[in-house]
Parts: C-alpha cells; structure tokens; sequence
C-alpha cells in the first residue's frame, strides 16, 4: 500500500511540474514539511515519492541544499508519463541481471586479473571514496569501478552488457542520494571487493560482490 501512496504522489509532483509548471526546470521544490502538509502524506511518504522521481531523472537532490528540477529536464517528453510505478520492478529487473552476471563477473576478474589491472580497480574505489566524502556525484567513477572489474574477466562479451548495468548503477546512485546507509554499505562492500581481488581468491570476491548487491536491493526496497 505504502509503494502504491507514494507512486501516486510521484505522478501528483509530476504533473505539478510538468503540466501545472508550478516548479519549472533549476528550481527548488518546497521544503519536506510544506510540501508533506500540501500534499496531505507523512514525510517517509514523500521522501520515497522523491526518490521514485530522482530515479526516473525528474529531479536532483543536492545535499544541504534541498531538491531541484533537473535543468535538463524535457518537460514534453515528461508529460506522456502516466506513473512512475514501473520503474521499482525496471530496477528490480537490471538489479536481478546484475546479480546473476557480475558475482561471476568478480570471480573471473580474482583468476584472470593483471597487476595493473587490480591496482586501477583499487584505485576507482578510492575515488568513489573522495567523491563521496567531498560530497561530489560518484555515479561515472562507479560505473568505471564495475567496468573496471568486467573487463578484468577478459571476456569480450562482458563489455557488451555494461550498458545494461551502467542503468542500474545510475539508478542506484540517484536513489540512495537519500539513504547514507546504502552509501555507506556500498563503500565497505567495494573494500572487500578489491581485498578478495587483491588477494586472487575467487570465490571470496563473487561472495563480496553478491552481498554488495544484495545490501543495495535490501536498502533501496527493490523487491
């Protein structure tokens, strides 16, 4: 029920900016208690309708600042959205892909990594660190850390899936914006990644790269 409610009022912010123009693209929505107030829902129901719209690119939260429209929002292509519901199980979808390619994507990386290779991976974490510390969008060093690792495997085909999984990694950075727990989980599971690669054990690194999957999808609700 409590999904339902906040797709709805998703769809309701939505036509407020894209039919109503009552918020036009760079500008700030209103604060969490007039807009909760507004809209007749508690805060955790709002904050979800949010993050529903920061995953579909409707709008941007900024840490300290508050949550804008995206400047590059197109607001006629926008309008021809009837819900932002489907995107919970579009998630689900490229996460359940994830979880079945890049465990074993990690184990192949533990056997047939380079030296070179596992430091530049090592090196892409901790720049997802500063990124995130410096409070500075991670999502193209993420997607370089997961590339990173897939092209580890040294199998061409692996390549040719990244662009599926750059949409689950854009995904999940624009919802967790909301929830520290999930970046914080997600910068001690890359540790144990790059430990296991660093250590060449195989089965240690699809392990951590399951769990690190599996703490995103727990964290983010996708069910």
């Amino acid at each position: 029920m409590n999904d339902r409610l906040s797709d709805r009022v998703a769809d309701d912010i939505l036509t407020m900016i894209t039919i109503e123009k009552r918020f036009l693209p760079g500008e700030k929505l209103p604060n969490e208690n007039k807009m909760s107030e507004e809209l007749g829902i508690s805060r955790t129901t709002l904050r979800e309708a949010i993050r529903i719209l920061a995953a579909n690119g409707v709008v941007e939260i900024l840490r300290g600042r508050g949550t804008y429209v995206r400047n590059d929002l197109v607001l006629d292509k926008k309008c021809g959205l009837s819900t932002l519901g489907g995107i919970k199980t579009d998630i689900r979808d490229l996460y359940e892909m994830r979880l079945i390619v890049e465990p074993e994507a990690a184990f192949l990386a533990a056997q047939r990594a380079g030296e070179e290779e596992i430091r530049h991976i090592a090196l892409l974490g901790k720049e997802i660190e500063r990124a995130v510390s410096e409070n500075r969008d991670r999502t193209e060093v993420e997607r370089g850390f997961h590339k990173a690792i897939a092209k580890a495997t040294h199998n061409e085909f692996m390549n040719k899936l990244m662009p599926v999984i750059y949409q689950a990694i854009d995904q999940g950075v624009r919802l967790s914006v909301q929830n520290q727990k999930v970046v914080s989980d997600t910068l001690q599971d890359h540790r144990l990644i790059t430990e296991f690669l660093l250590a060449g054990n195989s089965e240690g690194a699809r392990y951590a790269m399951k769990i690190h999957l599996l703490h995103a999808m727990q964290e983010l609700e996708i069910k």
